[in-house]
């Protein structure tokens, strides 16, 4: 049982120590009455973390290099290289523009006293823009362009609250 729905169900807000009895196997493994519930294996959360990191760690910079010498051998070395340079000027003067934007709308939100909240997935998701414009690389560019650009974004940012809406439940 996690600790929120331990904290959910008793009345001393999950202060109590569980009727848990110890498993000899997870005693085995290290785990002491202090963490008497704690998970043998790694829950699904965290293995979706280890692949989407060995993703971004090996997949995308091959991905990119090979990219690279793709346009590289298409239109030159010299030209490749000025093509990235200027994606990423562009695309650090494109995140101020829309950072910008987002901190004015969510000043506007703040003085009407709502929480501006959209505002804020907004400044994440242009924050993650920013970074994957300026990592060198056609692929990661083309993905910070998607963020950057106002109805793609919004689309983003919609899907992002719907799920994250989901998995927070208040019962």
């Amino acid at each position: 049982m996690s600790a929120i729905a331990r904290a959910n169900r008793s009345m001393d807000g999950g202060r109590a120590t569980p009727d848990v009895s110890l498993d000899p196997d997870i005693v085995e493994r290290g785990y002491d009455d202090s963490h008497a519930d704690a998970p043998a294996v790694a829950p699904r959360s965290m293995t979706t973390v280890f692949i989407l990191l060995m993703v971004a760690f090996l997949v995308v910079p091959v991905v990119e290099i090979y990219l690279i010498i793709e346009v590289a051998q298409l239109t030159g070395i010299l030209n490749t290289v000025a093509l990235l340079i200027l994606v990423s000027v562009v695309g650090a003067w494109m995140v101020r523009r829309e950072g910008l934007g987002i901190l004015r709308r969510a000043q506007k939100e703040l003085v009407a006293g709502r929480v501006p909240g959209r505002q804020m997935v907004d400044g994440l998701l242009v924050l993650v823009a920013g970074v994957l414009m300026l990592t060198p690389g056609f692929a990661t560019d083309a993905f910070g362009l998607v963020l950057l650009f106002p109805p793609s974004r919004i689309t983003v940012r919609e899907s992002l609250i719907r799920r994250f809406t989901r998995r927070v439940s208040l019962d």
